[in-house]
């Protein structure tokens, strides 16, 4: 779905928005899709989004059922990647590289650059998708950029993706998806010394919406 939004470009995506392509991918895998939370955001306004990262179809629950125009934030390795890399870019997809201070700020600037008119980014925090279901260790990197940025973070939890296409499979099982956003938090009063506790307390309300087999 990344890939197609950067192949096609913005005049493709007016008339065929991703999130119906999205919406379409839940629904032709014959997939039940719930959401909830949405009372939580504001129109116009740019967050960045945290969620777990259960499968593939992550995304299209992300881009078919959050309603939020954003971007993604990509680890830096997947630049590399033939055709990927390229088609990330322009879309104006945020590679972030975490090796040295003057890379981190780098992708500062450049998802600054991104998050203008109410454009939120979005991060899966653990770095990749889980094999299990279960919550992962969650990385800096997400956090630092948000509380560099002084924008509002916002949990998300996603249940359902990794029973419906497994990591490391092809075979597609229906099932029920659902997409719970939590209620933002904000970062403009935060200082380094805060980064720890955001970190603990997102996992916490991500944690507290995952299903009981998940935990």
């Amino acid at each position: 779905m990344i890939i197609f939004s950067s192949i096609f470009g913005n005049r493709f995506w007016g008339y065929y928005p991703p999130k119906w392509w999205a919406r379409l991918t839940c629904w032709l895998a014959l997939c039940r899709v719930k959401t909830s939370g949405h009372e939580n955001l504001q129109k116009n306004t740019s967050y960045i989004f945290i969620a777990n990262h259960q499968g593939a179809f992550d995304i299209f629950l992300v881009y078919g059922f959050l309603n939020k125009n954003m971007k993604w934030v990509q680890k830096a390795t997947l630049r590399k990647i033939p055709f990927v890399g390229k088609a990330s870019e322009i879309a104006g997809h945020v590679f972030v590289d975490n090796t040295s201070i003057a890379s981190r700020k780098n992708t500062i600037i450049q998802a600054k650059k991104e998050i203008v008119g109410g454009i939120s980014m979005m991060m899966f925090p653990e770095g990749a998708r889980s094999k299990d279901g279960k919550l992962q260790p969650f990385r800096r990197g997400a956090y630092r950029i948000a509380m560099d940025m002084g924008l509002p973070v916002v949990p998300i939890t996603i249940n359902g993706p990794f029973d419906v296409l497994k990591v490391d499979s092809l075979r597609l099982n229906p099932g029920k998806l659902e997409l719970i956003i939590h209620k933002p938090i904000r970062t403009d009063n935060l200082e380094q010394k805060d980064l720890r506790g955001l970190m603990d307390e997102t996992k916490e309300i991500i944690y507290s919406g995952l299903w009981e087999k998940y935990k």
